[in-house]
């Protein structure tokens, strides 16, 4: 038996070559670049999907991966690559500046004062971004009371945003939560998590898309406010520009761009106008090209 199982896990050996092939791929399909050190997690995922769908050797799972019509297993390889780690009012300090300066700059200068605040969340994962945005609207915004606003949140996983959609959360996604905001906005649950309430849950809008894919984001535009935090840093320098380029395109001129706090659009690309509201910086697509 121990030889046996010896040899499985022979078979299922992921060479250096294999995975700077697989590497190489899988960063073509989504900017997502991993280097050496990642290399157990990425063989780790590999090999596992590999079980799964009978392939004994790397070179038969990756032809099947490539060619796959459907594209069924590419997505679920994306699932279980991609990392998922947030929770409600992360990077407050953000939030704060969304209500306090950035909306009232896009009322200001809406050419359509009926039009609708359209609000992109991307990534987006299991929905504690976009939900933070509409609670921190309803509890800190007092035009939400007549203006109309969407908000719309995009991830390249689907299996985060099947959970996004179901809006059940764990006792850490809700931790940095006021105890009013967390009685007012959801419902306890006999396993100790925690729904979101339907209205909110009907408020948002999920979708998936590949930000490195032209083809998929060309239906994401004017935005008057993107978030895009923590992306960025997975990507190398040629998919960041591609990214930059991406994100101007789904904004309206005069939209505004949060990054994560560790990220900066200055060393990336020259589109964006650098804004100040306090101590928070956040990048606007000039309102004239």
């Amino acid at each position: 038996m121990r030889a046996e199982a010896a040899g499985r896990a022979e078979e299922v050996r992921i060479t250096q070559g294999e995975f700077e092939r697989f590497r190489d791929y899988f960063y073509r399909k989504t900017g997502i670049y991993f280097d050496d050190s990642k290399r157990y997690y990425v063989d780790k995922r590999l090999v596992e999907r590999m079980e799964a769908t009978g392939h004994r050797d790397f070179r038969s799972y990756f032809t099947f991966l490539r060619f796959q019509a459907s594209g069924e297993e590419f997505q679920e390889l994306v699932n279980r690559m991609t990392v998922n780690e947030t929770y409600f009012f992360r990077e407050k300090y953000q939030l704060d500046c969304l209500v306090d300066g950035v909306l009232d700059e896009v009322l200001e200068h809406r050419d359509d004062p009926a039009s609708p605040v359209r609000i992109w969340s991307i990534p987006c994962s299991t929905g504690e971004e976009p939900y933070s945005i509409g609670i921190y609207l309803l509890e800190h915004w007092p035009p939400i009371e007549t203006v109309d606003v969407e908000i719309v949140g995009s991830d390249i996983d689907t299996r985060v945003l099947e959970r996004a959609r179901e809006g059940v959360f764990g006792r850490r996604s809700v931790q940095n939560l006021p105890p009013l905001v967390l009685g007012r906005y959801f419902t306890p649950l006999e396993d100790g998590r925690y729904r979101i309430c339907e209205d909110l849950r009907q408020a948002v809008a999920f979708c998936r898309v590949n930000l490195m894919n032209p083809a998929e984001t060309k239906r994401f535009r004017h935005f008057d406010v993107v978030f895009c935090r923590n992306l960025l840093i997975y990507f190398d320098d040629a998919a960041r520009r591609q990214a930059a380029q991406a994100l101007y395109d789904a904004m309206r001129p005069g939209g505004f761009l949060f990054l994560g706090h560790s990220e900066s659009m200055s060393r990336i690309s020259s589109l964006f106008r650098v804004r100040r509201f306090g101590d928070t910086i956040v990048y606007q697509r000039p309102r004239r090209e």
